[in-house]
């Protein structure tokens, strides 16, 4: 069985909103516990959903801006000096149609390309945020009930972070979907 595209475009709207970015690191401890602030979340956490980031060559001081194959980026940033920290979280949503390897590959991708000198395209509320750098990227995948076991045992085996998400708050919206197309 294979994840319906409406469940990825479901779980990608969802979690662009930092709330809900939020409501899911709460499904993976470590990572909720890398949040600067619960009180002021909006101040504490950006999404960037499908990032962008521009990556500089420090030899040839040349820029490149490309578009990261993770589905979003969760930006730690702390509320009183309005600097992102050294942590950022992303984000890894089963696409239709993709394998383990696919998955994996894309992870591998992000980990080649931000090993390098690089700053985040902001979203525009956020842009006068640094945005520079990193110390360390975390990745976080989320899988679902129609993803194929082999791709949760291979998250295992490479000792990956995944969340299985339910399709609960998705199924909702397929109905009010379905409700409104009569």
């Amino acid at each position: 069985m294979s994840v319906k595209k409406s469940l990825y475009e479901a779980s990608l709207a969802e979690y662009s909103n930092h709330l809900a970015a939020i409501a899911l690191l709460k499904k993976h401890r470590p990572y909720l516990e890398m949040i600067p602030s619960l009180r002021r979340p909006s101040e504490s956490v950006i999404t960037i959903p499908l990032p962008v980031v521009r990556i500089r060559d420090l030899q040839s001081k040349t820029s490149q801006t490309m578009d990261l194959p993770c589905d979003i980026s969760i930006i730690m940033c702390d509320p009183e000096w309005k600097i992102k920290t050294g942590i950022e979280i992303l984000l890894f949503i089963h696409r239709p149609h993709e394998d383990f390897s696919d998955l994996l590959t894309r992870w591998r991708k992000c980990q080649v390309w931000l090993d390098k000198e690089y700053e985040w395209i902001m979203p525009f509320r956020h842009s006068h945020i640094l945005s520079e750098g990193v110390n360390t990227i975390y990745p976080l995948f989320v899988i679902f009930d129609q993803t194929p076991e082999r791709i949760q045992r291979g998250l295992l085996g490479a000792e990956l972070p995944f969340i299985m998400e339910t399709s609960t708050f998705l199924e909702v919206e397929e109905y009010q979907e379905s409700y409104v197309g009569e």
